[in-house]
């Protein structure tokens, strides 16, 4: 526990203290965010505003996590490392993404073939090296069974195991894809990605703690039904410096925002979220826990496949939140709104899991 909370608050202070240096770098080199045209006439205000900040982010994550182990005195497991490496890598992708914007003086990054060539790359190296690493329980970080509280009866290595390493690939990747976009969607209001962001990963604490009171590496501690999660301390202490990382960064991104995140944090937070409920496994447990990230992604959807069928559109704009914003929703009373509605969801989530262990 201790280790823990040693990796929140080492985090949450590099954020906090970081970001201001960072945001003084950003603004020495000029590299200011770019406001699509089409957007509310609002965001125009908020041109040359430093991005990138998800560069902050990553690192206080890596410096808690660090600290971490420190305090527990051992190395990071081959989860904790995975999840960081998936995290890292997204946001190489993003930082490129955001670093093209700025060099080029235009609101659209990478081209849609190299952001996904990077994407792919990182996310079919993370599937592939987190079905390897048995433990000496020969526990490997992933399995390739779909999980929603914890492993079901649904392996995805029914037609052997080549073909099953194939399927988890496209499983975990199509995860990753999701939950990469439904972050970088959400970040469209000062402070609204991270602090859901915040909420959604200390939710993922409690649970990755809860795992480890009760996992089947741990008999005499185990409860009625173990959880198989190879490394859930670690996953805990990586989910905790997430959550440290956005709590410090938010003082400087909340409205009106010094700093945005940009792709660089929104891919990076996306992948973590990803990597954390592959790796833990509560793949779709993350849905509800992460559901604002859900409902955002599903406005997206619906407006443009209404749009395509019908010539007309559900929303006034897409996603949800500029749909409030142009009808009349003032920013932050926005933003504060789907915090708490992220709150809800993270509660039910943590609920619908309890429960499921004190049903058994």
């Amino acid at each position: 526990m201790i280790a823990i909370l040693a990796g929140a608050g080492v985090s949450l202070l590099v954020a906090l203290f970081g970001t201001p240096l960072f945001i003084r770098f950003l603004v020495h080199r000029n590299y200011g965010q770019f406001v699509r045209q089409d957007g509310p006439t609002a965001h125009f205000t908020k041109r040359g505003t430093p991005t990138m900040g998800g560069v902050v982010i990553i690192g206080a994550t890596l410096v808690g996590v660090a600290v971490s182990m420190l305090v527990a005195g051992r190395p990071p497991s081959a989860s904790a490392l995975l999840c960081l490496y998936l995290m890292t890598g997204l946001g190489i992708v993003g930082f490129l993404d955001d670093f093209t914007k700025i060099r080029k003086q235009r609101s659209l990054g990478l081209t849609a073939k190299a952001k996904i060539v990077g994407q792919g790359f990182v996310g079919i190296s993370f599937a592939i090296l987190a079905l390897q690493f048995p433990n000496d329980n020969a526990r490997t970080p992933a399995s390739t069974r779909i999980s929603f509280l914890r492993d079901t009866n649904l392996d995805l290595a029914f037609a052997g195991v080549t073909v099953g390493l194939i399927l988890f690939v496209v499983w975990a990747n199509f995860l990753i894809t999701a939950w990469s976009n439904a972050v970088n969607l959400t970040d469209g209001l000062d402070g609204l990605a991270t602090g859901v962001s915040l909420v959604v990963f200390g939710a993922y604490v409690l649970v990755c703690i809860w795992q480890l009171n009760q996992s089947c590496q741990r008999l005499a501690a185990a409860g009625p039904r173990c959880y198989e999660v190879r490394d859930p301390q670690d996953l805990a202490i990586v989910a905790a410096a997430i959550m440290g990382a956005c709590f410090g960064f938010l003082w400087w991104n909340a409205s009106p925002a010094r700093i945005f995140m940009g792709d660089t944090g929104s891919l990076a937070l996306g992948g973590a979220l990803a990597g954390i409920s592959i790796l833990s496994r509560t793949e779709i447990l993350a849905a509800i826990i992460g559901g604002l990230f859900v409902i955002i992604v599903m406005s997206d959807v619906i407006q443009i496949g209404f749009f395509k069928l019908t010539g007309r559109r559900v929303f006034k704009m897409a996603p949800l939140h500029h749909h409030f914003e142009l009808s009349g929703w003032g920013e932050v009373t926005i933003v504060i709104r789907f915090w708490l509605i992220a709150g809800l969801f993270a509660a039910l989530g943590m609920g619908v899991f309890y429960a499921e262990w004190v049903a058994t």
